[in-house]
């Protein structure tokens, strides 16, 4: 992953910038990548594409979901079934 040297930034220098740094982030758009002890530790994302990829989060979860459903619906016996009023008992 390629990431614009100048939307990375040391933590300790985000601290004193954050209100300044969250300004730029929603008027520009663009992602802010957070260093710390020279590594990079976090990244900050506008909310709109964070919404997004939790849609998207959600949507693979529906997709996996779907996936199991029809593997065990291949092993499905309706004669296997247990009538609800037996399970009451």
């Amino acid at each position: 992953m390629l990431v614009e040297t100048d939307r990375i930034i040391p933590i300790t220098r985000l601290q004193k910038e954050l209100t300044q740094t969250v300004r730029e982030l929603s008027e520009t758009g663009e992602a802010v990548y957070i260093l710390k002890n020279n590594n990079m530790e976090a990244v900050m994302v506008p909310f709109s594409e964070y919404e997004y990829l939790i849609n998207l989060e959600e949507m693979f979860e529906y997709y996996e979901i779907n996936d199991m459903i029809k593997s065990r619906i291949q092993n499905y016996n309706a004669n296997n079934s247990v009538a609800w009023e037996q399970i009451k008992e």
